[in-house]
């Protein structure tokens, strides 16, 4: 199947490890031009040594704080102007910050929704207008399961995330007349960093594909998934293939969500 990225222009968030990575790299072996967008350069150094070695085009590798509205401004435009446009956004940088309620302050709330929410807000913002001027374009926002059904001890993230589904679908119905689609997923146990300390931490005898497999973690399919996979269906859904989706969130949880 002809996905249709060749020449596309796409800038992804949290570029330089896990998801983000994995779909930068896939988007370039489709074709498309790629920004990947961190805080530090060395990771993202590394990401763009990845992606030139597998696809013999070197990404365009841009260091900024998504939090920040001025800094998501600059990227998106050092970007479009190095690309000649923007397609393709793919709002994907965050951490995992899950706490009792009782446990966190004004500032826990505050830095949690700058990055989640208001960073792909900031970004959105700055790429619609060179999308409007392509003709049309894909937005694509990386959230998480615990969006859909928020579990306990898990604030402020699942309020971040939930916040980024209502958003995705409020924007999908207010940019469709500007031909821009915009979509979600929501991610469950996907292979990280963070999942790597946790296994190190929890359990180091263990080969990864044996933790992976524990059924403790109560994946349906029997095992954390890999960055890849996520990768794939983040660039369907970015891509022409995905023509006539707009407003949905799809989960890749391993079957994981209680909810569809």
């Amino acid at each position: 199947m002809d996905l249709g990225l060749s020449g596309k222009r796409a800038i992804i968030t949290g570029g330089s490890q896990g998801i983000g990575r994995a779909t930068a790299l896939l988007l370039a072996q489709e074709g498309a031009r790629v920004a990947i967008v961190a805080r530090n350069e060395g990771p993202l150094q590394e990401a763009a040594d990845l992606i030139q070695q597998k696809t013999g085009i070197a990404p365009l590798i841009i260091t900024a704080d998504v939090s920040q509205e001025a800094e998501a401004v600059r990227a998106v435009e050092q970007a479009a102007g190095e690309f000649g446009g923007i397609d393709i956004l793919v709002n994907n940088a965050g951490t995992s910050a899950a706490q009792p309620f009782d446990q966190l302050d004004t500032a826990d709330w505050t830095a949690d929704l700058e990055l989640k929410l208001f960073g792909g807000i900031h970004f959105a913002r700055a790429a619609i207008p060179h999308m409007r001027k392509a003709g049309g374009g894909s937005i694509l926002n990386v959230t998480a399961i615990g969006g859909k059904t928020p579990g306990a001890s898990s604030l402020p993230t699942s309020v971040s995330r939930s916040a980024g589904l209502a958003l995705t679908k409020a924007m999908s119905k207010d940019l469709a007349r500007d031909h821009i689609r915009v979509n979600a997923v929501c991610i469950g146990l996907i292979r990280s960093a963070q999942i790597e300390r946790r296994w190190q931490k929890v359990a180091p005898q263990l080969t990864w594909e044996q933790f992976a497999a524990d059924p403790r973690h109560g994946i349906p399919l029997g095992r954390i998934g890999d960055a890849e996979e996520a990768a794939r269906v983040i660039t369907f859904l970015v891509s022409a293939a995905a023509s006539y989706v707009t407003g949905t969130a799809v989960n890749i949880d391993g079957g994981t969500s209680t909810v569809l």
